[in-house]
């Protein structure tokens, strides 16, 4: 409740449509010039100044910037895209025009109207025009270039643009703006043209947003046109006000909207900017359908310990342009010759990249191969550029390759191909080079004997044939029936008598479902595997929506921490699937018994299942929501570890979507709010499901007991969040004196829950933050209590 009265009051502190805060005049007549860039017209505090900043080999911008911070931090510019050469001038005409010359006295760019009176630079960080009643004519805050300032609101149709490098000021590839719609999107831009190109981030609030409003103390956030708080995009962690330090946020040159804060005095710190917030927090997973992704075609993108990204290019690669980071990366050699496939390939190795692969662009994919099996197929492919190797799964792809990334979860690597050291591409030329001309009369010889061995070895098979004829005339042979299969995916394909006899007519049933029911089954191979068979229910709709959903989806997934689907069968009516045997069960089979799972098994399996879900929101080739994240979806191997099962009720999303409605799915009491309340339905869902998850992994009970000596105790979300304001974390902890030795884990692990279960969408973090915080990887803020405990 304190937050949200810290956002009500922060309304109070909108700028008005007139001056009301000291200011020093800039007169009519008055002019700056480039060749003087040490005069400037200050704000009344000196805070901040407009005037000239010369940037790059000698250019000129007409700008604002802090005056007093050691680094004069640009925050506005008039000319980004059109440098001033020295000589120019600003002038401030007697009509009210604020006019940029070149020095030729050709306009670069102006502003004003008539009825201005004079000019001011503000301490707010805002450059206005004013009449003589100091209504504003016309301001900077009205047409930011990449940066706000406290006191700045961004209405509808307003934007930033990032810079194109961190030393390159014109537009780069970026945008965040607030649509007429009301949605706040981040966009990549269609470069070198204006035109915005895909979102890779949005508060989805489309018919609702109407202003960002940055406020004095340090608050960023969408409201409403009534005034409601629609979503926190920063806070002010730090809870120090704009007289304490100098803050701005700005879209940088490499797609990431960031927070910043300094010091206003070098007392006890220096006066430097730090981070306090980020979006997205990790921009290597922008990944899209059209572009090359966060770094460029054939770039890999890498997040550093200080959580900005870095572009790499492969071995073989160097950068398009050395000064352009984003630009992406070439060949250094030349590429093989298709017209000259075989003899190319001894020219080629490969060279490897643990734990990176590029998203989409997969033109072939093959299952159960080696590592050699797959090398050796990407060799004899001329059009083979990359190919990607995990779990016995080879992915080849071509050139140019996009959405690259490192990411340290992915147990996989990257194979690339690439010219050996001083090997040059094979002649094409029709004349013989002089080398093989000497050995005319050897090879003529050999084609003369290979000629006598082809007669002979035709003239046997002749015979052969004529043998058989002969032998099996008027026996039929046995036709073979060719089941329906499932375009795209590369999977065994059984026939439903195959299945009924490894299942014993569908004997021993290991679970059902509303949909299906799963049964044991061993299948009639030389090692006798052990299989689940799931079988679908005959529905007319939703039987075939879900079986055809579920093997699309499955199929294209590979990850340690999801269950492996092996097979399916599409004969007739019949729609059943086939996955990997997880021999220990669920783990409600084992969480809420006599023979529980241990702490740290417990907090093992949270992190498995937060891998697994992050790799289906955020590394898959298509992004799945779950929608039934519950304990009886979470299967356990031999050794324990944890394997996210059913994907029948998934609802897949295209690269260029970001949200989805759909009916209602998921079981009662690990359904997210939005569900009823006809909001749109997206990866959230499953992280509110997580969080009950989690809370009944670390308590050891189900979110919802009616016999219990306390009726207080009854539903665990709200008894949870009881004991985290209590700091009653051993009473939660119950009996279990290893989670209790572990206690710090133990309340880390309830404030990730806490925060996974906030009743607004944008509150919660998505499952690649989850599962750095569940990791400890990054720390854990104190969450807010979610709204329906009020």
């Amino acid at each position: 409740m304190a937050f949200a009265t810290v956002f009500f009051l922060a309304l109070l502190l909108f700028p008005l449509s007139a001056i009301s805060q000291s200011y020093q005049n800039v007169s009519l007549g008055s002019s700056l010039t480039t060749s003087d860039v040490t005069t400037f017209w200050p704000s009344p505090s000196g805070e901040f100044a407009f005037g000239f900043q010369k940037i790059g080999n000698g250019g000129f911008i007409l700008a604002i910037w802090f005056n007093k911070h050691p680094e004069k931090t640009i925050v506005w510019s008039a000319n980004r895209n059109n440098i001033a050469p020295n000589g120019s001038n600003v002038h401030f005409s007697t009509d009210g025009r604020l006019v940029l010359f070149d020095p030729n006295g050709q306009e670069i760019w102006a502003h004003g109207t008539a009825g201005v009176a004079y000019g001011a630079m503000l301490d707010t960080g805002n450059f206005v025009l004013a009449n003589s009643s100091s209504a504003i004519l016309w301001q900077s805050f009205d047409e930011p270039t990449d940066t706000i300032l406290p006191g700045q609101v961004l209405n509808q149709g307003n934007k930033l643009v990032s810079s194109f490098s961190d030393t390159n000021v014109s537009r780069g590839r970026f945008e965040l703006t607030l649509q007429i719609d009301g949605n706040l999107v981040l966009y990549t831009v269609n470069y070198p043209l204006d035109a915005p190109n895909r979102p890779y981030w949005a508060t989805n609030s489309v018919g609702s947003g109407y202003q960002v409003i940055f406020n004095q103390s340090g608050f960023i956030f969408l409201r409403a046109q009534n005034g409601t708080l629609l979503n926190s995009i920063s806070s002010n962690e730090a809870n120090s006000t704009t007289s304490q330090l100098y803050q701005r946020a700005i879209l940088e040159y490499d797609g990431v909207f960031r927070h910043y804060v300094s010091p206003k005095s070098s007392s006890g710190r220096p006066m430097a900017w730090s981070t306090l917030h980020n979006i997205p927090d990790n921009i290597c997973t922008l990944r899209q359908s059209v572009g090359g992704g966060a770094c460029g075609f054939n770039s890999i993108c890498s997040m550093g310990t200080n959580q900005r990204s870095r572009c790499i290019c492969p071995f073989g690669y160097i950068l398009n342009d050395p000064n352009d980071k984003l630009g992406g990366c070439r060949r250094n050699f030349s590429e093989q010759d298709c017209n000259h496939e075989s003899r190319e390939i001894e020219a080629f190795t490969f060279r490897e990249m643990p734990k990176s692969n590029w998203f989409d662009g997969d033109y072939e994919s093959y299952r159960d191969v080696s590592e050699d099996w797959c090398k050796q197929n990407c060799l004899s492919d001329c059009f083979c550029a990359v190919a990607i190797y995990s779990y016995k799964v080879c992915w080849k792809k071509r050139y140019p390759l996009s959405n690259g990334i490192l990411n340290p979860s992915d147990d996989g690597k990257a194979l690339i191909k690439i010219r050996k050291d001083n090997s040059t591409l094979g002649s094409s030329s029709t004349t013989t080079p002089p080398q093989f001309q000497t050995k005319r009369k050897s090879q003529s010889t050999l084609i003369i004997s290979g000629s006598v061995l082809l007669g002979s070895s035709l003239f046997i098979l002749m015979l052969l044939a004529l043998i058989y004829f002969f032998k099996f005339k008027g026996k039929t042979p046995k036709k073979r029936v060719q089941y329906p299969t499932v375009p795209g995916v590369n999977l065994r394909s059984f026939s439903y008598n195959e299945l009924e006899e490894a299942t014993n007519g569908f004997e021993e049933e290991l679970g059902t479902g509303a949909f299906s029911t799963v049964y044991k089954a061993v299948l009639n191979d030389e090692n006798g595997k052990v299989v689940a068979v799931k079988k679908l229910h005959k529905m007319e709709r939703d039987g075939e929506k879900g079986f055809e959903a579920e093997v699309n989806s499955i199929s294209r997934t590979n990850h340690k921490n999801l269950v492996q689907l092996l097979g399916f069968c599409n004969e007739g009516q019949h729609r059943l699937l086939v996955y990997e045997y997880m021999k220990t069960g669920s783990i409600a089979d084992l969480l809420f018994k006599d023979s529980r799972l241990s702490w740290s098994q417990r907090v093992q399996v949270a992190i498995d299942t937060a891998k697994g879900l992050c790799y289906m929101h955020e590394e898959c080739s298509t992004q799945i929501i779950h929608c039934d994240i519950k304990p009886q979806n979470v299967l356990l191997d031999e050794s324990l570890t944890a394997k996210i099962a059913d994907f029948g009720i998934a609802k897949l999303l295209r690269n260029d979507q970001t949200r989805t409605t759909t009916k209602i799915r998921g079981t009662r009491g690990y359904v997210a709010p939005e569900w009823f309340r006809n909001m749109p339905i997206t990866v959230k869902v499953d992280v509110y499901s997580f969080g009950i998850l989690l809370l009944e992994l670390i308590c050891c009970r189900k979110s919802y007991e009616q016999d219990v000596a306390n009726e207080d105790e009854m539903i665990l979300v709200e008894w949870a969040c009881d004991c985290y304001r209590r700091k009653e974390f051993r009473l939660l902890a119950g009996d279990d004196e290893e989670a209790i030795e572990d206690i710090k884990r133990f309340e880390n692990f309830l404030m990730v829950a806490i925060w996974c279960i906030q009743e607004n969408p944008a509150l919660r973090p998505n499952m690649k933050k989850v599962m750095l915080m569940l990791e400890g990887s990054i720390d854990i803020s104190v969450p807010p209590e979610p709204f329906f405990l009020y």
